[in-house]
């Protein structure tokens, strides 16, 4: 991925920073119109996955929506020529200045996820003379097979209604008048990689949308959420997702009225791969147990190794020499501030550049200033 005059100019940069790859998402953008769009698919851009401009300017221009999770966000899409008719808007805690957002944007879709929520929308549509598209969020109680921190659909998760508390949410529909229900929402996690947990999924959907019909309810488009994982161990042999069977198992599982539209949230799977964060070796030292590479990136750049556990891929970009085995660790004052442990790789010294790959999403959007770090910088494939 990193030829070596890009290597060269590299150098020449303060580090740690992000390097985004925009021909890659251009190519994984193309796999979205062959196979979602041509199927009368939807897929909205994820932007807690990633919000920077000109990538965000790269999906509205490919015809995407916006997925938002927040009041900020949808200030943010807009501002980034998305149209409102293609937000959609979920969150277990919507504040009323967030929803007050979304109703003057008339954006597409308030996903609702408790009957608070429809009380509070209703009230505030009500005071602002609007009427809310709503689709309301289900839990359908089903284990998404990743990291239980990014789970969505459980029993014990805080994200959507019970099933069995449908029946009494629907009927309490009528009094809410500035409300029109829509569609229905379904996500139950990220980085799913097994195909069998969507197909098991959309079993879920088609009964949900027997129960709604059988009361009277016809939705105009179902929201299956998103949760599309990606490679992390190989990025080179799997830089752009497997989109042609995804979209195909839910063309064939899932079962879609006439007129009815089906919408994704896509983020990590769209932009995951595209991203790098470049970072310097500050010192090699050897403990009791292993041999460290302490480089100048830390969890203020990419938290998920200490959150999740992840295990990002790590490249050494100016280093040809035998491989050593070592625990890759960052600056910050935590114990938790460490990449990844016993891996083998070309002997670093310091100055040598490392690359952390497939950071494109959850990345540099969950950065921060913790010790007073200043947030690194992001650099793109045009900018060389």
């Amino acid at each position: 991925m990193f030829d070596k005059n890009l290597v060269r100019q590299f150098r020449e940069l303060k580090t740690p920073f992000y390097y985004y790859d925009l021909d890659l998402i251009a190519e994984t953008l193309d796999e979205i119109n062959k196979h979602a769009f041509s199927r009368g698919f939807h897929v909205h851009f994820a932007l807690k996955a990633n919000n920077n401009d000109p990538i965000l300017q790269m999906m509205q221009k490919a015809g995407l929506g916006a997925d938002c999770v927040s009041g900020e966000e949808i200030e943010k899409a807009v501002g980034a020529g998305f149209d409102p008719s293609k937000i959609a808007f979920a969150g277990v805690g919507k504040s009323d200045p967030e929803m007050e957002t979304g109703l003057r944007n008339d954006i597409f879709s308030f996903n609702c996820e408790s009957a608070q929520e429809l009380e509070a929308l209703n009230e505030l549509a009500g005071k602002l003379g609007k009427q809310a598209r709503i689709a309301l969020r289900i839990n359908p109680n089903l284990e998404a097979g990743t990291h239980r921190y990014i789970t969505t659909g459980t029993d014990d998760n805080k994200f959507g209604i019970p099933s069995e508390f449908l029946p009494g949410i629907l009927d309490s529909l009528d009094r809410f008048k500035n409300l029109k229900l829509t569609g229905m929402h379904v996500h139950i996690g990220s980085q799913i990689e097994n195909f069998k947990v969507f197909e098991a999924m959309c079993g879920r959907i088609n009964n949900l949308k027997s129960f709604f019909t059988e009361r009277g309810f016809k939705l105009q488009h179902i929201n299956v959420g998103g949760g599309f994982g990606i490679c992390y161990n190989a990025p080179d042999h799997h830089p752009i997702p497997d989109f042609k069977n995804y979209f195909e198992l839910f063309d064939q599982h899932l079962e879609r009225d006439r007129g009815e539209e089906i919408h994704f949230e896509l983020g990590r799977s769209l932009v995951g791969q595209s991203g790098s964060l470049i970072s310097k070796v500050l010192f090699t030292k050897q403990g009791r147990n292993t041999h460290f590479a302490i480089i100048d990136a830390g969890m203020t750049e990419l938290i998920r190794p200490a959150l999740y556990q992840a295990r990002h891929h790590i490249e050494v970009l100016t280093s040809n020499r035998p491989n050593r085995t070592y625990t890759v660790a960052g600056p910050i004052c935590e114990t938790a501030d460490t990449f990844r442990t016993g891996i083998s790789m070309p002997e670093v010294k310091r100055g040598d550049l490392l690359a952390i790959r497939s950071c494109g999403a959850y990345g540099q959007v969950m950065s921060s200033d913790y010790n007073l770090r200043e947030r690194a910088k992001a650099y793109y494939s045009s900018d060389f």
